[in-house]
């Protein structure tokens, strides 16, 4: 089933433009996390600030999440539908594939709940898995 992007934008109390559509489509449409540089060459008239300003508010509003995978490249993938814009319930690992160079959500791995000492206090946690991916390993 194809998902709205109206809707999804809708839901997230963001308002639609055709930009905004076209994001959010690259992020339903792929299996990895994306780079702001991969949104500017898979659309063609988009530009830098246009980009950034999107996915700040795509994270603001819960509909994406920034996928930590240890690089100097911030990558973001779609959050889960329990997200919003008060808080991120994204806790799960994230393995990024050292030969394709592509980050995905591992959701079935939760991040563990670690103690800290007294007077510390977590606001996130990453965990990042490096190797080859499914496809890179069957190659």
């Amino acid at each position: 089933m194809a998902t709205n992007t109206k809707q999804l934008l809708k839901s997230h109390s963001l308002r639609i433009t055709p930009f905004r559509e076209q994001v959010l489509q690259l992020f339903i449409d792929e299996s990895a996390a994306i780079s702001s540089r991969k949104i500017q060459d898979e659309l063609e008239d988009a530009d830098r600030i246009t980009i950034y300003r999107t996915l700040k508010s795509f994270v603001d509003k819960g509909l994406v999440h920034e996928a930590f995978d240890g690089t100097d490249t911030p990558k973001y993938a779609l959050c889960e539908d329990h997200c919003d814009e008060h808080a991120h319930h994204d806790q799960h690992v994230h393995f990024h594939c050292d030969k394709c160079d592509q980050t995905f959500c591992v959701e079935e791995v939760e991040v563990p709940y670690i103690t800290t000492p007294q007077g510390f206090k977590v606001n996130s946690t990453n965990i990042v898995l490096k190797g080859k991916c499914e496809s890179c390993n069957s190659k």
